[in-house]
């Protein structure tokens, strides 16, 4: 299973990609729109674990984008976004992203979002 995600926080990047490694994963960790689109150009991915508040004020882009574009590069791949916001909490995403799959809050468990991953990660 490969994986991408695409966090601004380092230390939550990091903390989802260790988790993530357990069940075998081969994980890339972006940390703006314009590292997560260098990744998906070049590497298969299977599954996107993508933060909606990717750092904007810092040049972290547009998360959305992101998803955009794998929709066109990667067409496969399935996006599990996440957030600490109520942007979306409707769940309008899947209408608006047709490759998003799942929609969980930032601060869920490393170990319940590794399990969402493997789901979606067996059937890509």
């Amino acid at each position: 299973m490969r994986v991408l995600i695409v966090e601004s926080d380092p230390w939550l990047g990091r903390l989802w990609q260790r988790q993530l490694e357990r069940f075998c994963a081969v994980v890339h960790l972006a940390r703006s729109q314009d590292q997560a689109v260098a990744i998906l150009a070049r590497e298969p991915v299977g599954v996107i674990v993508l933060d909606l508040d990717i750092d904007r004020d810092r040049d972290g882009g547009s998360a959305l984008a992101v998803a955009d574009y794998a929709s066109y590069r990667r067409p496969a791949a399935r996006v599990v976004f996440v957030t600490d916001t109520t942007v979306f909490s409707d769940g309008s995403i899947f209408q608006h992203m047709p490759n998003a799959c799942a929609f969980l809050p930032a601060r869920a468990r490393p170990e319940d979002l590794a399990a969402v991953v493997e789901h979606y990660g067996a059937m890509a």
